[in-house]
């Protein structure tokens, strides 16, 4: 990923490793192949950062590409609910519509369809 190379510096992890064990010739090993080539026991966690790296800049712009694809999709009308209430002809109270008779004034609502 060159774009993302440039924009780090060219900042590269893929040599940075631990020696649990050295080889033969002993010593500090400048780069991770000098460690290889003696038979050292090495970590390489520099490898591991750089695929980090590499996933998390993958997910950040797959997620950019899916939030611009649900903005651009149309966002559909919601159809206004149906009334569950109505209002007593008599009282002016609010009661559920399928009510025969008004629960606040008692009063015996006409039959609606």
């Amino acid at each position: 990923m060159p774009p993302i190379g440039l924009l780090l510096g060219g900042v590269d992890f893929s040599n940075l490793f631990a020696t649990f064990k050295d080889g033969s010739p002993p010593g500090p090993y400048a780069a991770l192949a000098d460690a290889q080539a003696a038979g050292a026991v090495t970590v390489n966690y520099g490898v591991f950062l750089n695929s980090v790296v590499s996933f998390l800049i993958v997910a950040f712009a797959v997620f950019l590409v899916i939030k611009a694809i649900n903005q651009m999709k149309r966002k559909e009308e919601v159809p206004p609910a149906e009334p569950t209430t109505k209002e007593c002809t008599f009282c002016q109270m609010t009661i559920p519509i399928k009510a025969n008779r008004c629960g606040h004034c008692t009063s015996e609502l006409a039959k609606t369809a």
